[in-house]
């Protein structure tokens, strides 16, 4: 295959950004009156529109076309685009059951294209077919070390292989239905919904709309996760979550800084003028990095002497041998006994030294794979396994009697990156960083991570510049992309739009979600999930495309401190969820005795125009588990429900109530219910 290479040389806030781009020779079978989707100016990601052929995905072909029952009835096409691996699926309802459109859905760490039972069975309900691709295969990035070596284009699995699925899926859904109009939806979550704003603005007439949700900043990476290990780090010392929590739950103090001394103070209050969601710590005892390990590569690929200087450097928190830093921190020299095969590979250690090993490295310092590191992952006496994202060439490559050293210096460096990348002032979590000049407070770093990881994550950087109809979801209680930088969005896209953006665009914020649906009882006594919101979102800007019927107006909220603040009634709210206002005797705490009864009263209320409760249930004892759903005499937009319950045993309870509004009211459909919980505090003696 012929190819010609350039580089793509871009200006992110003032740092050269290079990447080389390999560009596939149009084959003579493309030559046609179609014109070539390319860049619109040197140094800008490639527009795709409805009618330009990509010069790389340009010859579809369809392998299975068959009939299918499950999860319903559907027609299956499968295929791909020669001379690639990227791959598609189409999943094509009854003509009875087809109105018009498709749903498609995209993830940055999607490997497959074969959609999800849920995804389809949504799609056909809603009367659309659903589409999903591999999102390029073997051409887009994976790993830090393919995005920041690989040689990749990232607007490949960024945008294009999903806008030409989506123009062929209408080829295919013309063959079946016929000549019509078909509208497109694209949306995605986390590294996918990057990839829907970077589809949304850089294609034209491929969709019509997007649903992006918890979505992140062009400086997300690693900042956001770098912020929160370090207050981990701090906060664990004297065991100090507990104490926090206790605070912010319903009845508590609300102080969540009492006890705290100056340095667990300061952790805290950086990681909340960040934008960490304070409710967000209640997992706290088993809470990690999360998905730093996926990016944390690109600190040492693109700034490798960073751990260095931390250590070594004034204005790095490791320079100060006084630090808690210091103290932690761990360069033990071992080496291999013994190398475990298996599914995992694990090995024996002559020895591990004592201390928190979280983060650490094992540095090898002898044998074939001499001058290379690999993340430490489990640790069960002296045999230690890999983490996330460890690479399997260096693991592989480690043997019996090869000298290491484990080494958790670069992981503590890397807990006050984010001090070091300030980005520019609009995005003002960072700007705690500054003086009153506006001048960083500690040195800065040459190359700036973020965009460069967003750049290789979804092909382009946010700009707010968009063509369609857009509605954001974003978590409160979100710990990986934190609830502000959807705001961050939201005024890019005011620049952009001006007095358009009611026209074009909406932001609802879904109080009590995390980055994914509750997984687990503890987990069900805290949060909701937001799928039922994302499809109700889907419906409707599908309705505002296709019948110019307006959505429910933007969630109304306030900044402070990049904390986003929701007022408490629904009719002040507004977006699409119920709010749920719960009381135990009258007050948000309550104390008695065992065995006196405690007597609890919600307020539910749904906003104006966006449907009725359908449901509700109780977990009286807080632990997650709902066992008896409340028997509703009515649909309404607003109700009180009451409940009185006696606990037996003394302690500390937190009853919940959780609702489920639905659009339509119907009480027996599987999709857009929306949730909501409340909480309160019962402490019996």
């Amino acid at each position: 295959m012929n190819q010609s290479m350039r580089v793509v040389r871009l200006m992110l806030a003032g740092v050269t950004v290079a990447f080389a781009v390999l560009t596939p020779a149009l084959p003579s079978s493309t030559v046609s009156a179609q014109r070539a989707c390319r860049s619109p100016a040197a140094g800008v990601p490639m527009l795709v529109t409805a009618e330009c052929l990509d010069p790389r995905f340009n010859a579809p072909f369809v392998d299975v076309d068959e009939m299918r029952t499950a999860p319903v009835p559907h027609r299956y096409v499968h295929g791909g685009f020669r001379g690639t691996d990227a791959r598609f699926s189409f999943y094509f309802p009854p003509a009875e059951q087809f109105q018009g459109r498709f749903f498609q859905n995209t993830h940055q760490l999607l490997t497959s294209e074969n959609g999800p039972a849920g995804n389809i069975g949504f799609a056909v309900a809603s009367g659309a077919y659903y589409v999903q691709t591999n999102i390029g295969g073997a051409e887009r990035a994976t790993t830090t070390e393919q995005a920041v070596f690989g040689k990749l284009d990232p607007t490949i699995g960024g945008y294009r292989v999903n806008a030409e699925a989506a123009k062929f899926s209408r080829v295919k859904a013309t063959e079946i239905y016929g000549n019509r109009r078909v509208y497109g939806y694209l949306y995605g979550g986390s590294g996918g919904a990057f990839q829907t704003i970077s589809s949304a603005e850089h294609t034209v007439g491929v969709w019509d709309g997007y649903v992006p949700y918890v979505m992140g900043s062009p400086n997300a990476i690693p900042g956001v996760m770098t912020v929160r290990i370090h207050a981990l780090r701090v906060l664990r010392m004297r065991d100090r979550f507990p104490g926090i929590m206790d605070a912010i739950d319903p009845g508590g103090s609300g102080d969540p800084y009492a006890g705290l001394n100056t340095e667990e103070t300061a952790a805290l209050t950086e990681a909340t003028r960040l934008g960490f969601p304070l409710r967000g710590w209640w997992n706290h005892a088993t809470m990690n990095g999360g998905p730093l390990a996926l990016v944390a590569g690109y600190v040492p690929y693109l700034d490798p002497s960073y751990t260095d200087d931390f250590w070594t450097k004034p204005g790095y928190l490791g320079a100060d041998k006084t630090s808690s830093v210091s103290a932690a921190r761990i360069q033990h020299t071992t080496s291999v006994v013994n190398v475990i095969a298996g599914a995992q590979k694990r090995l024996e250690l002559s020895s591990v030294p004592t201390g928190d090993l979280t983060g650490a490295d094992l540095v090898i310092t002898t044998g074939a794979a001499a001058g290379t590191s690999v993340a430490l992952g489990t640790v069960t006496g002296k045999t230690v396994g890999f983490g996330l994202g460890a690479n399997a060439a260096v693991v592989n490559s480690i043997q019996s009697g090869d000298d290491v050293r484990i080494d958790n210096s670069s992981y503590l460096a890397l807990q006050t990156y984010h001090r070091h990348q300030l980005p520019t002032p609009d995005m003002y979590g960072w700007n705690q960083f500054r003086n009153g000049k506006g001048e960083p407070i500690y040195p800065q770093r040459s190359v700036l991570i973020g965009p460069i990881g967003a750049l290789n994550g979804a092909g382009s950087v946010q700009s707010g510049r968009f063509t369609g109809k857009m509605i954001a979801l974003e978590s409160m209680m979100d710990i990986d992309a934190l609830p502000w930088q959807a705001d961050w969005y939201r005024t890019k896209v005011k620049e952009a739009l001006g007095t358009r953006m009611d026209e074009e665009f909406r932001l609802y914020f879904i109080d009590h979600a995390q980055h994914t649906p509750p997984a687990g009882v503890p987990a069900q006594a805290r949060t909701v999930s937001y799928q039922g919101a994302l499809e109700q979102a889907l419906r409707d800007v599908s309705a505002w495309v296709e019948k110019g019927v307006k959505p429910a107006a933007s969630t109304s909220y306030t900044m402070i401190d990049s904390q986003v603040e929701l007022p408490d009634s629904a009719a002040q709210r507004g977006g699409i969820q119920p709010v749920v206002h719960l009381s135990a005797n009258g007050g948000a705490r309550a104390e008695v005795a065992a065995g006196t009864p405690v007597t609890f009263l919600a307020i539910v209320e749904v906003p104006p125009n966006t449907g009725t409760v359908v449901a509700a249930e109780w977990d009286l004892e807080g632990v997650g588990n709902y066992p008896v759903p409340t028997q509703l005499s009515a649909n309404a937009s607003r109700l009180a429900l009451t409940a009185i319950y006696s606990y037996s045993r003394p302690g500390t309870y937190f009853p919940v109530l959780r609702v489920t509004s639905q659009r339509q009211g119907d009480v027996r459909s599987a999709y857009a219910r929306v949730v909501n919980l409340d909480r309160a505090r019962v402490v019996v003696k």
